[in-house]
């Protein structure tokens, strides 16, 4: 197994030492949007964990080097928190709809990463500018189910025209959706999933991204492992969507 990075995660964000209060108030937000979605607070930390990895590999790159300073990394893993934050404003009838969707309700999910961009730069229109974690976490509300070859959403972009933190975000963040249990679906396992990136090299995902993903999947594999959902956390989305489900054929 590779060495991890320095900042591989073995506690919780809300067990660091010094943790300021912008962190915890972060961590609090994105955990209740967390459950909404019928997720757990444990795909916050393997999220955070599985960037911090990526980009230590990522960094082996010279010309990468220079861009994934220690700034550039922290404003990642923190961005991280928000970058699904847009799922807020979609209806629970849709959000937590296991079967397929309409092309309306397809089109009204997608539209989470703008809302997502525009509910970030309205907050920073009334606080002010930021220390530049929120331009990095704009870009990932924005840019996060961008494709390498331009089939993505909601701007097409392709290519080095999607954010480089976006790119290395939309590869973590597949990974987690497919090794994580769902009501409607089975996990793969951590070699399926790996699998799926490789094939996607080059379509879907960055190839620079996914060649360090493959380099240190080992680490990212560990992440994975040690913030796993448990039998309780998945009995708990089975009761989200209950609810969800149940209000719904109120309404």
């Amino acid at each position: 197994m590779s060495t991890p990075p320095p900042s591989f995660p073995t506690t919780r964000a809300s067990d660091t030492p010094g943790a300021s209060a912008q962190s915890v108030a972060l961590f609090a937000m994105a955990t209740l949007a967390e459950r909404r979605d019928s997720d757990t607070e444990a795909h916050l930390l393997r999220m955070q964990g599985y960037l911090r990895v990526l980009a230590h590999a990522l960094q082996q790159q010279p010309e990468l080097a220079p861009v994934l300073s220690a700034d550039y990394v922290a404003h990642l893993v923190q961005g991280a928190l928000v970058y699904d934050i847009g799922t807020l404003a979609i209806p629970e009838r849709i959000l937590l709809k296991p079967g397929r969707f309409t092309s309306e309700e397809r089109s009204t999910m997608q539209s989470h990463t703008v809302r997502g961009y525009k509910a970030l730069l309205q907050a920073e229109a009334t606080c002010g500018p930021s220390d530049g974690w929120l331009d990095m976490a704009k870009d990932l509300a924005l840019s996060h189910h961008e494709h390498w070859n331009g089939k993505g959403y909601p701007q097409q972009l392709s290519g080095s025209a999607i954010p480089l933190s976006a790119r290395i975000l939309a590869v973590a963040d597949a990974y987690d959706a497919m090794v994580s249990s769902k009501v409607y679906k089975t996990a793969l396992s951590h070699t399926q999933a790996l699998a799926v990136i490789v094939a996607e090299r080059g379509t879907q995902f960055d190839p620079t991204v996914v060649d360090a993903f493959v380099a240190c999947a080992p680490d990212i594999e560990q992440v994975w492992l040690l913030h796993a959902d448990t039998d309780e956390d998945l009995q708990r989305k089975m009761e989200t969507l209950a609810e969800a489900i149940a209000e719904h054929t109120v309404m």
